[in-house]
Formats: structure tokens, C-alpha cells, sequence
């Protein structure tokens, strides 16, 4: 699977909501954001832009650090948002149901690297950096995916 890979700068938290909005009606049932980087680094906030963009609503997002995944209902297709950050194997993620989340919701993963070999393969990818001024963003959009989500990324 090819994929098409880009960065964006993303200099404050504004800038990160604001992309996870532009995202968030582009998502369906059975897509996948992995989203790696260091602690700090904005994928938490991207992961609450998102998720409160998506739900039309003003909704408490917390991190799922501790609770490992936090569910979120809509009729559009509820949200699967996981933090794998204190996994030790990947069969884990699967003990919380992620096979049933990757089928039946749109899942969003924090340090999706806890999974090993057992990434989705067709998921997006977003790699977050940051440095003492801004933060940057690092996408990779499989080819199958690259139709839908271009309105997305094609200014950001």
C-alpha cells in the first residue's frame, strides 16, 4: 500500500483544533488514526478537537491515560479513543476491545507503537513533533484513503 506523506506546521493549539475540525466530517465507521509522538506533543489536544468536532457538542474529553480507552456515542459512528501508552504486549489492546473498535467505530490510538506488528495497516498515520516554538505534524495517508481525506490536507 502506497502512501502519500506531507508535514504541517501546526504553531499553537488553535492551529491543532482547527485541523482535527477540518478532519473530523471526513471520518467514518471502520477508520483509524494512529497518532505517535512524545508526551506533550499535541495528540491529546487533537485527539479533543476532534472528538468534540465530531459530536457537534462541547463534550468532556478526558485523556484516556489511565483508563486506557473512553468511548464516545453518536449516530454517525461512535469513537473509539485509546491510550496504549502503559501496555506491556500488544494482545492488550485487544483485551479492550480494539478488534470490535476497528470493525464497528472510528478509533483513534495514542502510541499505537504498544501494538507491534499489529498496527492496522490501512490506518492514518500521524507522527506529532515538538520544538520550542511550534509543533509539526507528519502525515501519512494510505492510497486508499488519499481521494477522501485530500480536502483535509490539501492546504494545511
Amino acid at each position: 500500500m502506497v502512501s502519500k506523506s506531507f508535514s504541517i506546521a501546526l504553531p499553537d493549539e488553535q492551529a491543532t483544533a482547527l485541523l482535527a475540525q477540518r478532519l473530523a466530517p471526513y471520518l467514518k465507521i471502520g477508520d483509524c488514526l494512529l497518532l505517535e509522538g512524545s508526551i506533550g506533543a499535541g495528540k491529546t489536544a487533537f485527539c479533543r478537537a476532534l472528538i468534540r468536532a465530531r459530536l457537534g457538542r462541547l463534550e468532556d474529553v478526558p485523556s484516556p491515560t489511565f483508563t486506557l480507552v473512553q468511548t464516545y456515542e453518536h449516530e454517525d459512528g461512535d469513537i473509539w479513543h485509546f491510550d496504549l501508552y502503559r501496555l506491556t504486549h500488544p494482545d492488550e489492546a485487544f483485551e479492550l476491545g480494539l478488534d470490535e473498535a476497528l470493525e464497528q467505530a472510528i478509533c483513534l490510538i495514542e502510541w499505537p507503537d504498544r501494538l507491534g506488528a499489529d498496527q492496522p495497516s490501512n490506518a492514518i498515520l500521524l507522527s506529532f513533533s515538538a520544538a520550542e516554538t511550534a509543533h509539526h505534524l507528519a502525515v501519512s495517508l494510505p492510497s486508499a484513503l488519499q481521494p477522501r481525506f485530500a480536502p483535509v490536507f490539501q492546504d494545511a
